[in-house]
This record gives structure tokens, C-alpha cells and sequence, in this order.
């Protein structure tokens, strides 16, 4: 993903009065949020939760992270990309009703280069009207074009935090609905070909969910989405996402009242970059989707961007507030 720059010129301060509002309504009603650190060992508040609600375990969702980098990188065209997709689908197979698989081709980099890409879908409880859209993307950066060591600028990137993040809490979160049934149908889609944009370029960023939006099945309209994109880094910080409050408040609104509720410290209720992220398409096809991301990590598109750097309790307050926002739903 890249940040978006028009908007975050010309349009911010409007959407930062805005959100100032929102933020003070929060802290009038719940309190703001407390400052703690989120590091390696940072666990969610300790509240009563309800019995109907399961729990959430990051150390579980961490050995996701890990074993989707043992394959090593996993941008298209590569042998990490095909091993990782199909440990992907075995794993999402063992708990989802449906699993399929979306291929498609994309191009990328320059001189341009052909590849094939693969969504993965993940249907729970297929025929329930009321749905959910939970998604990341699964490719990693072919190059680490912001890497301090230019000799290290045209390698492809571990991406552990940088695709794998995301993807491990949805595996995570996978196996807990296959165990409790959720009240409502929950459609997890790991995208591919999101990673692999040049700067400047933004029809060759999130091609995977541009894909995905394009050919939706007549009639399929979910209540939400939620992306989780880089949500694993070990000091925490997702902060409100530009284009997510213009174009999908309520679901922003939800999710912080929830986020602050559970006393989550990793979520900050203030608007922070916009960015160019696989959001984008699903909410032009009309389905209000948001961005969970953190982009205050130092080693976004570097080599250095692997499992060491990021946290098991980080996942573990994405993955809480996700089963909390699933079993909080209404039939």
C-alpha cells in the first residue's frame, strides 16, 4: 500500500475538524483511551466478557505470522507465492463452509512483467443474508525499495508485518468461528497483487481487490468490511484512516466505540494518512469498508520487516475487537 497524497494536502484539515468531534463525543461517553504500552508483552484490558463471546489468542495467531514467512517472500510470480497460497487454502479449508480460489493476471514493475495471482475466499455460514466482509492482502512487496542499504532495494521483502500480519489474525480468527458459530455469515477474502505498485502509479497498486470488486456476484452486498493491513508492529498505534472516515464514518464509528469499550490501547481516535489500500475498490462497488492500519513502522518496504519486529499482543487486540464486533452482531 502507498499513501495517498491529493487528499492528505487539500482535504485533511476538513476531515480532522470533523473527526474532532467524533473523537470528543468518545470521550465524553467511554473515556479515552488509556495510555499503555503496547509492546511484545501488551495484553487486552482485563474486562468481564460476555459468555457468548470467545476469546482471542495472539500467541496462536503469532505462529500464523511465522509460518507464513518460512516460505519467504510471497510476491507474485515466486515460489514463496504458490506454496504460501496453497498452505493458505489447506488451512482456511479445515474451517471455513466454502473456500475458493479467484485467479487472475496481473502486471507489475518495469520493465513490466506478467504474473498469475490468486484470491482466496473463505465463506462461514454461505447461506445467511446478513454478512460481514473481513480481508488483507497475502502478497508481499517484490522489492525493498525503502530499505537504508540500496543493495538491498531490489530484493522482495519478507513482508512479516506487511501482508502477514493481517493474515494471521484472519487464520486465527477462521479457526475460532469454526468452532462458535457466529450470528451472522462472515466472508474472509486474503487478496493478492496488492503489494507490487510503483510510486506514482496507482492503477498498478491493490490489484487484487480491484479485481475482486469488479466481479462481485449479483446481489452480494455485506453490512461492512474491514481490511487489517500491517496491524501486527510491536508498538501499536492505528490511528483513524482518511479516506475510511470520508467514505465509511458509521463503520469507523463502530469500530473505535468498540475499540475503546475493550480499552484497546493500540487504537487512537484520531485521523492519520490516507491511504491507497484494498479498501478503496470494495467501497467504490459500494460495500463501506475500512482500513485497520498502522503506518508508523519504521521498516515498511525493507528487508527488515520480519516476525522479530512485530507482536503477538498486537494481533491479540485486532483479533479481541474483531470477536467482539462478530458476536456483538444481531441476527
Amino acid at each position: 500500500m502507498m499513501r495517498n497524497q491529493k487528499l492528505y494536502k487539500t482535504g485533511f484539515l476538513g476531515i480532522r475538524l470533523a473527526a474532532l468531534g467524533f473523537v470528543l463525543v468518545l470521550a465524553w461517553g467511554l473515556g479515552t483511551c488509556r495510555a499503555a504500552d503496547s509492546r511484545q508483552e501488551t495484553k487486552v484490558k482485563e474486562l468481564p466478557s460476555p459468555s457468548h463471546i470467545p476469546d482471542f489468542d495472539g500467541r496462536s495467531a503469532y505462529q500464523f505470522l511465522v509460518k507464513q514467512c518460512d516460505f519467504g517472500p510471497r510476491n507474485p510470480g515466486s515460489r514463496g507465492q504458490v506454496e504460501c497460497r496453497d498452505y493458505l487454502v489447506a488451512t482456511l479449508r479445515k474451517f471455513a463452509d466454502e473456500v475458493t480460489i479467484q485467479p487472475f493476471e496481473m502486471t507489475f514493475g518495469s520493465p513490466p512483467i506478467r504474473a498469475e495471482a490468486f484470491n482466496i475466499i473463505a465463506k462461514f455460514q454461505p447461506a445467511q443474508k446478513k454478512r460481514i466482509l473481513l480481508c488483507a492482502h497475502w502478497d508481499t512487496r517484490p522489492w525493498a525499495d525503502e530499505d537504508p542499504e540500496p543493495a538491498k532495494r531490489n530484493t522482495p521483502i519478507l513482508g512479516a508485518n506487511d501482508g502477514g500480519s493481517g493474515v494471521a489474525v484472519l487464520l486465527e480468527l477462521a479457526g475460532i468461528l469454526h468452532q462458535h458459530k457466529p450470528p451472522v455469515g462472515i466472508d474472509i477474502v486474503l487478496f493478492d497483487g496488492e503489494d507490487a505498485g510503483t510510486s506514482g502509479v496507482n492503477s498498478t497498486w491493490i490489484q487484487g481487490s480491484t479485481y475482486f470488486a469488479r466481479n462481485l456476484k449479483p446481489g452480494y452486498s455485506p453490512q461492512y468490511g474491514i481490511l487489517l493491513d500491517m496491524i501486527g508492529d510491536a508498538d501499536l498505534n492505528v490511528h483513524i484512516e482518511a479516506y475510511s472516515w470520508q467514505h465509511a464514518r458509521p463503520v469507523v464509528e463502530k469500530v473505535w466505540r468498540k475499540a475503546m469499550e475493550l480499552g484497546l490501547s493500540g487504537f487512537k481516535p484520531d485521523v492519520k494518512y490516507q491511504m491507497l489500500d484494498d479498501h478503496w475498490p470494495l467501497n467504490e462497488a459500494g460495500i463501506p469498508c475500512i482500513d485497520l492500519i498502522d503506518f508508523d513502522y519504521p521498516y515498511w518496504h525493507t528487508s527488515m520487516d520480519t516476525p522479530d519486529k512485530c507482536s503477538s499482543g498486537s494481533l491479540e487486540q485486532i483479533g479481541t475487537l474483531m470477536v467482539h464486533l462478530i458476536f456483538s452482531e444481531e441476527k
